[in-house]
């Protein structure tokens, strides 16, 4: 019998790909979503990659009597993997209560339904913001964790709190993985970052303004103490993230945890400036990219990249893709995506 995995916020861009990396690896998958973020034809195009269409509750996990009627009818679940959050750092200084309110209601929503199904497995969706703008770099999972830039940071710095008090108090087992930034599209060019609205990340902007849908890509900043003066990430694939959000569940359900709770950075080690994620893109879609260089964007850090070292050798996972193969799906994911819409 397949082991049932609960994700929520799974029809969103990450969630998504793990769910198609669930299935491959054999798992059960129960999304939930409110879809405030993403799309349902998102589970058809799961389905065209897998031949799985997952089992789908549309509702908001800020709704506790609603969450609860769900961990009572799905009671036989192995593990959840939790992504569902507001997750734009620019938005959430414009609407900070409702980041807080959102991101954190429905986190204990969902570990009172865990704790009422006797179920103490949870892979948590965490980032580098916690980290704020670290004193060293690359930056450790022991790194101090200071003030956060933005509500969205802080939203995560407390999540990560709640959860390391309940592992300690009520025995959860859990995994928060500290994403740094996640770009690009899967192979099949069915599923990728397909944001509503207006992109508030770099790549589906930057991807949008070359296709014409917009007219041009602010850059925020150029007077950083970096080599070219703008922002430095530590850009991850997509895929790559997925794929340890499966190796981190199995550790759990395998009993393969040195403690009951652990953190792992999950990036590639390498920090990328934004200009040369403009440059690596016009190189792989050999696209002349309309940008304009605007003043800082408040909430924004100035430079931050992944130590890598405990989640390569302890959780036993590594990045594989590099900024030009990133590019270059991500490329792929937006002509799809006008060849569909055309």
């Amino acid at each position: 019998m397949k082991r049932k995995i609960l994700v929520t916020g799974g029809a969103g861009y990450i969630g998504s790909h793990t769910v198609v990396e669930l299935q491959e690896a054999g798992f059960e998958v129960v999304i939930v979503d409110n879809l405030s973020n993403s799309y349902d034809s998102v589970l058809d195009n799961i389905k065209e990659i897998t031949g799985i269409k997952p089992r789908f509750y549309h509702f908001d996990l800020t709704d506790a009597e609603r969450t609860k009627d769900f961990f009572a009818e799905e009671n036989d679940i192995a593990g959840v993997i939790h992504f569902a959050a507001l997750k734009a750092v620019g938005e959430s200084m414009q609407k900070s209560v409702l980041y807080y309110k959102n991101n954190i209601f429905s986190l204990l929503n969902v570990l009172e339904g865990m704790k009422m199904s006797g179920l103490d497995n949870l892979v948590f969706s965490s980032s580098c913001t916690v980290y704020g703008q670290p004193d060293t770099l690359p930056v450790t999972e022991q790194a101090p964790i200071k003030k956060a830039y933005s509500p969205y940071g802080h939203t995560k710095q407390i999540a990560e709190e709640i959860i390391q008090n309940v592992s300690s108090l009520d025995g959860l087992h859990a995994i928060l993985l500290r994403y740094f930034n996640p770009i690009g599209a899967h192979p099949s060019a069915k599923i990728g970052e397909l944001p509503l609205g207006v992109p508030n990340n770099l790549v589906p902007f930057i991807t949008q303004t070359a296709i014409g849908i917009r007219e041009e890509l602010k850059v925020f900043g150029n007077d950083y103490d970096t080599p070219d003066g703008t922002a430095i990430r530590d850009y991850i694939h997509v895929v790559d993230l997925a794929k340890a959000h499966v190796v981190a569940l199995r550790r759990m359900l395998e009993n393969k945890q040195k403690e009951k709770l652990e953190v792992f950075n999950l990036g590639t080690g390498n920090g990328f400036s934004v200009l040369e994620v403009i440059q690596a893109f016009e190189k792989v879609s050999k696209q002349k990219l309309n940008y304009r260089i605007v003043g800082r964007r408040p909430g924004d850090t100035e430079k931050v990249w992944a130590a890598t070292k405990l989640a390569n050798e302890e959780l036993g996972w590594k990045a594989r893709k590099n900024l030009f193969e990133m590019m270059e799906s991500a490329w792929n994911w937006e002509l799809a995506l006008k060849k569909r819409n055309s």
